[in-house]
């Protein structure tokens, strides 16, 4: 009989909109490794913040190896040797991984002073016993995403971790960094680590999990082996019907440059080159996908084009139309469509109703707008629409925005900019964090607007999406393309190796 590390029974928890988890089962065994999947708004991220200590349940029994404990707060969590990474890293960047790993925990050198020598030696150890080989002394700020993420598991094992919750983990990461967190997850396990790995990935959860429970719905539906499923059946059990998992599009019928830049040079935010020298055009009628590592470049790319950052040398040109350094209101009534990497930062105004953000940018304007006063029924109508269109649940066009799942506030966003029906539509992460009923969507949204005949730059750092969606890839590192590759001729492994820097085209 295997020792069960985790069962959470019959957990309820009520949001003042939405019944979250509803009278949710769930078990972990200990030592394997368990997919949690499930559509953005099914439950899996609030269980397992009840399950940390993050939010408390209404309902139901959390039992840590057969014992019942209740898990007021992460502090109680993390004395029954639980530890979570998050999605979004927790760490300083100016401070070394070692200080990073130890903080609120430091070893002592007396009674006052720390001892920072002890704390890099044990940061040493862990690493080295589970394969993680990071530099204690190493700054931060100086890490990659993928080395970031291996700091984040150090310091959960370095407060005794022996379940470990990874939400999302390979998001930001290239194949070859995938291919390294597995190796590390498979390591842990070996030491009889257990975990539990949050995913919306089909083919990864396939590639390490042991088991998978689905959610839909705030309810489990259904607990499967591995070895037993297939990926279809597991996209159905998300989304409760047949998904085309394979995007099916037809042969482009590109047609003149809508966008042309050329050597644009810009700034990062701490005043260090970020564009070096980057051209491309972009036709109507085609999908050109930038791919890369984040932090390479793609973010201050799709600024510099939208207008909310300052390019410093060379020249952007729409339809012959030089638009340089223009506002982001000129951008916008250029009819150029920006769905941003970060919804929260530059998507949406989250206390503003869904109907008010689905009319940003048309808000001053007729019909929303008479003069001074907004047209509230043409608002209405507007917004109801766009709700029936685009499937945004609830349908409820005057609830806060924030009150809506990560990925039906994407579909509000992906709404609201498609509604301009733009010459050129710039999709940043268009699908971060979505999950894969919602990213099924976007991506025939996508593909209805180059068929119309619109020009589309896509960045993303989903090879996937990069792959199946684009008819040309241009790939960036560190502020560079180096290399243009067609996706019908080149593989997975060929890109990684190109946004790592390791190989130039």
């Amino acid at each position: 009989m295997r020792e069960v590390a985790i069962e959470m029974r019959g957990i309820t928890k009520r949001f003042p909109l939405v019944v979250a988890n509803d009278n949710v089962d769930f078990k972990v065994y200990s030592g394997e490794i368990h997919g949690l999947m499930g559509e953005n708004g099914a439950g899996k991220s609030t269980l397992m913040k009840i399950l940390y200590g993050l939010y408390q349940k209404d309902r139901g029994q959390i039992l840590i190896r057969g014992k019942e404990i209740d898990i007021s707060s992460p502090s109680v969590a993390i004395e029954q040797g639980i530890g979570m990474v998050h999605q979004h890293f927790m760490l300083i960047p100016p401070l070394t991984v070692a200080e990073n790993v130890v903080l609120g925990m430091e070893p002592r050198r007396g009674r006052i002073f720390n001892d920072r020598k002890r704390a890099i030696e044990e940061v040493e150890v862990l690493s080295e016993r589970y394969g993680l080989k990071v530099d204690p002394e190493a700054k931060v700020q100086d890490l990659s995403v993928g080395w970031e993420q291996r700091v984040e598991i150090i310091k959960v094992l370095y407060r005794g971790a022996e379940i470990l919750i990874l939400d999302e983990p390979t998001a930001v990461l290239t194949p070859q960094e995938v291919g390294e967190l597995f190796n590390v997850m498979r390591s842990l396990k070996r030491e009889g680590k257990t975990i539990i790995f949050i995913t919306h990935k089909l083919k990864e959860v396939m590639e390490i999990a042991d088991r998978i429970t689905v959610m839909r719905g705030g309810k489990v539906a259904g607990v499967v082996e591995t070895k037993r499923t297939t990926k279809e059946e597991l996209a159905r059990m998300m989304v409760g019907r047949e998904v085309l998992l394979k995007v099916e599009k037809r042969p482009p019928q590109m047609r003149g440059v809508v966008l042309e830049v050329k050597d644009l040079e810009a700034m990062n935010d701490r005043g260090l080159p970020a564009l070096k020298r980057v051209s491309l055009k972009i036709r109507a009628g085609e999908i050109l996908g930038i791919a890369g590592v984040e932090g390479n470049g793609q973010t201050e790319l799709v600024e510099v084009l939208t207008g909310l950052r300052r390019l410093i040398r060379g020249k952007v040109t729409l339809w012959d139309r030089e638009i340089t350094n223009a506002s982001p209101r000129k951008i916008l009534e250029s009819r150029i469509a920006h769905i941003p990497e970060d919804r929260h930062k530059r998507g949406l105004i989250l206390d503003y109703s869904v109907e008010d953000n689905l009319i940003l940018g048309k808000h001053y304007r007729p019909p929303m707008a008479q003069g001074p006063r907004l047209n509230f029924k043409r608002i209405r109508d507007f917004a109801s629409r766009l709700i029936e269109e685009f499937d945004i649940r609830p349908k409820e066009a005057e609830i806060p925005v924030h009150s809506l799942s990560g990925g039906n506030q994407q579909k509000a966003v992906a709404a609201r900019e498609l509604s301009r029906h733009p010459q050129l539509l710039i999709a940043a992460q268009p699908t971060r964090g979505v999950d894969i009923g919602a990213i099924e969507f976007i991506h025939k949204k996508i593909l209805e607007e180059r068929d119309k005949g619109k020009a589309i730059l896509l960045v993303s750092a989903e090879l996937s999406e990069i792959m199946s969606l684009s008819d040309r890839i241009l790939v960036i590192y560190e502020g560079r393309i180096v290399g243009e590759v067609d996706p019908k001729k080149t593989t997975e492994s060929e890109l990684g190796l190109l946004m790592a820097g390791a190989i130039r085209k």
